[in-house]
């Protein structure tokens, strides 16, 4: 291999992550136009055009994805040689990039951040936010959280929360005007609100579980006047009494507590896996993801459990 061509291949792994010459010009401290050159240059060496180039936009080719799919390991070992050299004293450094979900970012990372920076200050953390279950090799991420094990094969799993269970919520105002649902049945009579999947589009069917030992799980569609892809969003709509609402419990858990919502239909909540902290693998894994994992099922120890 030529040597010569490794910078080139660097920059052309962040031209494609921020998917903008602009910001990986702005990243590296290089002009727009040097970098614009220098993957010319590259693409002509290879023989092969790595990325289509609008005005407005840029998609990475055939080639250039396979390139890209390729070097995002090869980079983050050498990234993270280069951060084991100095941590030869101890003092843990280096960037990790999170692909998490907005909710596990709200309530599992943010309220966390003050404490981990206090004890790891040279750590520094991205937050890469996205819904739907992503590449995080491609995506250029060392580790994600989701909700659930229904992960990739090849990725280990790590629980950050205890178990949580799907709780359906509502206003004190909207039960007061419309009644309580003693069962799923009801819910035909209620004006609930809709979540829509980012990454599918699909509309969340409501988890329930029948009551007793070994009850049947199972999933119940729900129509109302309001449909949102922002949880945050449904449970402000909820506040509102603007309808039912089904969420992790642990994402409304302050407003249970202080009675701007009410639970319902306790009965028939659905448990299932909390939240988890996924990584490609467990072997050589660098010191600041590593130090990140230890201090968040730390805190995992200290989340109240139902």
């Amino acid at each position: 291999m030529n040597p010569s061509l490794l910078p080139s291949l660097a920059w052309f792994a962040r031209i494609a992550h921020h998917r903008s010459f602009t910001r990986a010009a702005a990243e590296m401290g290089v002009s727009r136009a040097a970098l614009s050159q220098n993957l010319k240059t590259l693409e002509r060496e290879l023989g092969t055009r790595l990325l289509y180039r609008t005005t407005r936009d840029m998609a990475l080719t055939e080639a250039g994805q396979r390139l890209l799919d390729s070097l995002q390991p090869a980079l983050r070992q050498i990234e993270y040689a280069l951060h084991g050299l100095g941590d030869a004293d101890g003092a843990v450094s280096g960037l990790v990039r999170i692909n998490t979900s907005r909710l596990a970012a709200r309530t599992l990372i943010e309220p966390q951040l003050a404490g981990f920076h206090a004890r790891h200050p040279g750590v520094r953390l991205e937050l890469v936010m996205a819904d739907a279950l992503s590449n995080i090799i491609a995506d250029g991420c060392d580790v994600g959280i989701r909700l659930g094990r229904s992960l990739a094969g090849h990725v280990v799993a790590v629980p950050l929360s205890p178990p949580v269970s799907m709780a359906v919520v509502g206003a004190p105002a909207y039960f007061a005007r419309h009644g309580v649902p003693d069962t799923p049945a009801d819910l035909a009579g209620h004006d609930c609100i809709n979540y829509r999947y980012p990454g599918t589009g699909a509309l969340h069917d409501w988890d329930f579980r029948e009551p007793g030992a070994g009850g049947r799980h199972f999933t119940q569609a729900v129509s109302g006047k309001l449909t949102t892809n922002d949880d945050e969003g449904m449970t402000r709509m909820a506040l509102q009494g603007l309808g039912l609402i089904q969420i992790v419990d642990i994402a409304v858990r302050r407003q249970l507590a202080d009675g701007r919502l009410v639970q319902v239909l306790r009965d028939w909540r659905h448990e299932d896996a909390g939240f988890y902290l996924y990584s490609p693998a467990r072997e050589h894994m660098p010191p600041a993801v590593r130090v990140l994992l230890d201090f968040l099922v730390e805190r995992r120890e200290t989340m109240p459990s139902r």
